[in-house]
């Protein structure tokens, strides 16, 4: 039975047209499977699942995850990190320890009340923890500093809307959040800090409020301070939760297009 896989253009270049042929028609891949980003099963007959190829100095794993943890994509990873995923599915080790775990950022919509005045906001959090860029994160958890030293603000109190992140934009276009925007190095073009894999459906009423403030507020917190909130009376009690145990910032940006 065909699979319900996505087959990036980046896998497909690396594993080859007859390949992903075959994993497409489900000759190659599994029914079931563990995330290697949630950890949870799956079932590529039953829900989209993502292709993830991770490449190491000498030895490449496909790995699978939930379409909604993870877009298809090339993962280049440390060798050593490959061997203890090929240990672990070979039954040598903890499957816990499997795959290298890789961080995404998750992204929420949201109207949040500041001042007596609804507010569009985006909040965000990552999948696991994030190591400062050249280390092996080794426990800690770097997102929220690296932020800080970014220009975001801590916040402690729900209470006003957070200062102006200058050079960061908001990217609305049809009606559909496509990116995060931060500066360029060296004054260059603005690059995207976070981008959708594929564009988020705002509401009406979020994009309304965007259009008449002509900015956004991006609030972020590190894994596990959030959740899922399936209503903005609850994202809020998380914000308000995050914010007094000193795991929340915030900026505020303008908004790029409609």
């Amino acid at each position: 039975m065909p699979r319900m896989l996505d087959v990036s253009d980046d896998v497909r270049a690396e594993i080859g047209d007859e390949e992903a042929d075959r994993l497409l028609a489900g000759e190659n891949a599994p029914g079931s499977y563990d995330c290697t980003s949630c950890r949870t099963q799956g079932d590529s007959e039953q829900e989209r699942t993502s292709t993830v190829l991770f490449i190491g100095d000498e030895t490449a794993v496909l790995a699978f995850a939930h379409a909604t943890c993870l877009p298809s994509q090339v993962v280049q990873v440390t060798e050593e990190q490959l061997q203890g995923a090929v240990r672990s599915i070979t039954g040598d080790e903890r499957p816990s320890e499997a795959l290298p775990e890789q961080a995404v950022l998750g992204v929420t919509s949201g109207l949040v009340l500041l001042g007596g005045e609804l507010h569009p906001a985006l909040v965000v959090e990552p999948t696991a923890r994030i190591a400062r860029p050249g280390t092996t994160g080794g426990g800690g958890d770097d997102f929220l500093p690296l932020l800080i030293e970014q220009g975001f603000m801590p916040v402690s109190l729900l209470t006003e809307v957070p200062p102006v992140l200058h050079g960061w934009s908001v990217l609305l276009a049809m009606g559909q959040l496509h990116a995060v925007l931060q500066p360029g190095t060296d004054g260059g073009s603005p690059v995207a800090w976070w981008q959708a894999h594929q564009p988020l459906q705002v509401t009406d009423s979020w994009r309304a409020a965007a259009n008449k403030h002509q900015q956004v507020l991006l609030f972020a917190a590190p894994v596990g301070s959030i959740g899922r909130q399936p209503r903005e009376d609850l994202l809020r009690d998380a914000l308000d939760k995050a914010a007094a145990s000193g795991r929340l910032v915030a900026a505020a940006m303008p908004l790029a297009g409609t």
